[in-house]
């Protein structure tokens, strides 16, 4: 299921909100991203139409099965990424935003053999962390 940049990085966000604090709304998402509550708002009806989040009448989101799939998989990209970027020696910090924009780009056959790289020298599977 392809979707745009911005759709991924919307649905991770709401799957990150959600681990940490457990209900998310527009703004916990708009602070998260740093994006304005009006840009959130039509992305949120942009994925709501596609069938990615449903929003309850008191505004909260939930993913629903694409979404959250879609999420899953971004996220551990970003992890295993982040994880791969700092055991190489970058800051934690520099390495989460180069994950951010590598994420969306990096074929499968690419992620998969980083992810193979990191289970094996690191010891361990960055999608159980």
């Amino acid at each position: 299921m392809h979707v745009y940049e911005s759709a991924e990085d919307y649905l991770e966000a709401i799957l990150v909100i959600g681990n940490r604090r457990g209900m998310v709304r527009s703004i916990d998402i708009a602070n998260e991203l740093n994006f304005s509550k009006p840009s959130v708002s039509v992305a949120m009806k942009k994925l709501r139409e596609s069938g990615h989040i449903e929003m309850e009448h008191d505004g909260f989101i939930h993913l629903l099965p694409s979404g959250r799939e879609i999420a899953e998989h971004i996220y551990e990209r970003h992890r295993t990424l982040t994880d791969f970027f700092v055991y190489l020696g970058v800051s934690e910090d520099v390495a989460s935003a180069d994950a951010c924009k590598v994420e969306h780009d990096l074929s499968d056959e690419t992620f998969d053999k980083i992810k193979e790289h990191v289970r094996r020298t690191m010891g361990m599977d960055p999608a159980e962390k």
